[in-house]
């Protein structure tokens, strides 16, 4: 990963040397807005031939005038107030650090419109964009030197606040770039041993793990979980994370992930072209290690259980065999049709072992689960099925608030009918119609009454496209998402 920015925020002062940042609302005065950054006018006649009129994520950038203390003045453009927004205000916290990504000094005045969380905001989206996962780059490939650190300050007329809010808006931001490394990172760096080590390291921020071997899942009758995992030498894992941050007597909520370090398919092989895609199979456990990731660090006054269920799917004389039957750790039974198939077959153990270690009063699944999705959403929506209204409806809200959308899609009784099972109590494809809706069907079979949601986030998770603040292959996707509705839901 680059060097990424350091960002402070500071009570407003002179300007002394670097880069000055500023944002220009649509229709603003920019000889105002300049003031004594520009005391000959350059950069107001600057935006008048060149037209800017503040326009969303336009950008101005003029050589400061002698006796400026500033080096360059840049301004990007705000768009109209009344359109202003979470989202927007980080992807404009994106685009300042795109146009100034080889700046070393950088000084941003905040306007009087931006609060202590438009701060926040903007410069999460200005962290999230210097992302880069480029450790496997040398020097033959054109990387000479080594990077240069960057350091922006952000000046706030209410700094003490935008402080605090910038502490939780950064653990976030963190939170999504874990993700993203782990999505990112080769499977033949990061396997089902070594994620389980990544997700060990949050006991640093107070995360309490555990994790579950082979033996153990075996005596706990994890047959559907254990049977993706025996056509690979790399054993399966179960890592389970716990942040106590809410009172002891409130039950926790459960996050689960769906974390295939590789997915070749196994006997039911995929087709050569693009299965090196299927290294981020796991950007459903990567997002629930970034979550836990971003709780911790803002100590999010919550009960929260992560859950991963790590498995490679591979072929070997070892292999799962289309029609072998397997029993789940819920005691009900599962023909396997298709191998490919496999992470319901993972999520179906790591959902009961999880309602029945911690009874938690809700569980929310992330899964990069069916292509099917992607047929229906594209891949600027994550598919949402859930058994509870109130936490479908939570979840669009925390959606539509973050910027990363869902799309609820249905459940019911005729499409649960199309997994049932001549030989077993159901089997793990339900033909080509609805495969994203059956999968979930599949998945609702072991959660029992809990309230329980299921995010499809095959779209988005990788591979989706790039954006302002981000152009990393490998998203991040679910982390703002899930815990803007930690805050919004069930933080007192």
């Amino acid at each position: 990963m680059s060097m990424l920015p350091t960002i402070t925020i500071s009570k407003p002062a002179p300007i002394k040397k670097g880069a000055a940042l500023l944002v220009a609302p649509e229709g603003a005065d920019i000889a105002a807005l300049a003031g004594d950054l520009d005391g000959e006018g350059v950069v107001a006649r600057a935006a008048e031939l060149a037209e800017f009129s503040g326009k969303a994520k336009t950008v101005l950038d003029v050589l400061a005038p002698a006796g400026s203390p500033a080096s360059r003045i840049v301004i990007i453009g705000q768009g109209k107030l009344e359109d202003a927004s979470e989202p927007g205000w980080i992807a404009l916290g994106g685009a300042a650090r795109g146009a100034l990504a080889k700046e070393p000094l950088v000084t941003m005045i905040a306007g009087e419109d931006m609060d202590a969380a438009v701060v926040a905001s903007f410069a999460q989206g200005y962290l999230m964009r210097a992302y880069t996962f480029d450790k496997y780059k040398t020097a033959k490939n054109g990387q000479n030197g080594k990077p240069k650190a960057q350091k922006l300050t952000i000046q706030s007329a209410d700094a003490a606040a935008a402080k605090t809010a910038w502490r939780d808006a950064e653990a976030v931001a963190r939170g999504v770039m874990l993700a993203r490394d782990l999505v990112n990172e080769p499977a033949n760096i990061l396997g089902t041993e070594e994620f389980a080590a990544r997700g060990e390291a949050l006991e640093a921020l107070g995360v309490e793990t555990d994790i579950l071997d082979e033996k153990k899942m075996k005596k706990l009758g994890m047959g559907a979980l254990l049977g993706v995992a025996q056509g690979s030498v790399r054993p399966p894992r179960l890592l389970v994370m716990k942040w106590n941050g809410g009172k002891a007597k409130d039950k926790p909520i459960a996050f689960v992930g769906k974390g295939v370090v590789f997915d070749s398919g196994g006997i039911s092989i995929k087709p050569a072209g693009g299965m090196e895609d299927m290294k981020g199979d796991m950007g459903g456990a990567a997002a629930v290690v970034g979550l836990m990731h971003a709780l911790a660090a803002r100590k999010a006054a919550v009960n929260a259980i992560g859950m991963i269920g790590l498995v490679e799917n591979m072929p070997d004389g070892n292999a799962q065999r289309p029609g072998d039957i397997v029993t789940s750790m819920s005691g009900q039974t599962i023909e396997v049709i298709n191998t490919d198939a496999e992470g319901r077959l993972v999520l179906a153990d790591v959902l009961t072992y999880c309602n029945q270690t911690f009874e938690p009063r809700v569980m929310i699944d992330l899964a990069t689960l069916t292509g099917a999705v992607m047929v229906a959403l594209g891949q600027h929506h994550a598919g949402l099925f859930s058994n509870d209204d109130a936490v479908a409806d939570g979840l669009t809200r925390a959606g539509a608030q973050s910027g990363e959308k869902v799309w609820r899609l249905p459940l019911g009784p005729d499409y649960d009918k199309m997994i049932d099972s001549k030989f077993a109590d159901m089997k793990n494809v339900g033909g080509r119609n609805a495969g994203s809706i059956t999968a979930a069907q599949f998945l609702k079979r072991f959660v029992g009454d809990t309230p329980w949601a299921h995010l499809d986030v095959a779209g988005t998770a990788m591979s989706s496209p790039s954006n302002d603040f981000n152009r990393s292959w490998g998203s991040g996707f679910g982390v703002r998402l899930l815990d803007r509705w930690v805050r919004d839901t069930c933080e007192g």
